[in-house]
């Protein structure tokens, strides 16, 4: 079995424009060699919102996810244009759970930038494939804020993309 038997999912939750679904599935493909699929569209995750705070709960949704059978799919990045948080921050602009089958990427603070989906989609895959934060120039390094996200490469260090690969034969192996 090679890279080329893996496949993401790319899950698009309410409204999400078709040339960004594009661009974050060229992104795995240019970055990892891995194919994606982009899935049926879901309808928006009203069943996370959080009345009190305004803005729909990562964890809420990440479960709802988990929960899915995506057919041929080995993980899924879903992309919302919704505000997520989880409880211990204001704010997250993604989140996956560290060996996760689905991870969550929002467009909301991402001012309608592509570029930066496809940084915190591949930081998400990243956590799905068992890797934590990065020290080194790395999208893997963690980022609270558009500033700070802006200042990380779109690509992984040599050690993270070693280790992605290697979770990723073990995968389909």
């Amino acid at each position: 079995m090679s890279l080329a038997d893996f496949c993401l999912g790319i899950q698009p939750v309410g409204e999400i424009d078709p040339v960004y679904l594009k661009i974050i599935a060229g992104s795995f493909l240019g970055e990892l060699r891995i194919k994606s699929v982009i899935l049926p569209c879901l309808d928006p995750p009203e069943y996370a919102f959080d009345k009190r705070r305004i803005q729909y709960n990562a964890g809420t949704m990440i479960n709802q996810l988990e929960q899915m059978k995506f057919k041929e799919c080995n993980k899924v990045i879903a992309l919302v244009d919704a505000d997520l948080f989880i409880p211990v921050f204001s704010f997250v602009l993604g989140e996956a759970r560290i060996g996760g089958t689905s991870a969550l990427v929002s467009f909301y603070r991402l001012q309608k930038n592509p570029g930066r989906a496809a940084k915190v989609a591949l930081h998400e895959f990243g956590h799905l494939m068992n890797l934590d934060h990065c020290r080194h120039s790395c999208v893997m390094k963690f980022s609270k804020n558009i500033e700070q996200l802006d200042s990380i490469p779109a690509i992984y260090c040599n050690y993270c993309l070693d280790h992605i690969r290697y979770m990723i034969s073990a995968t389909i192996g």
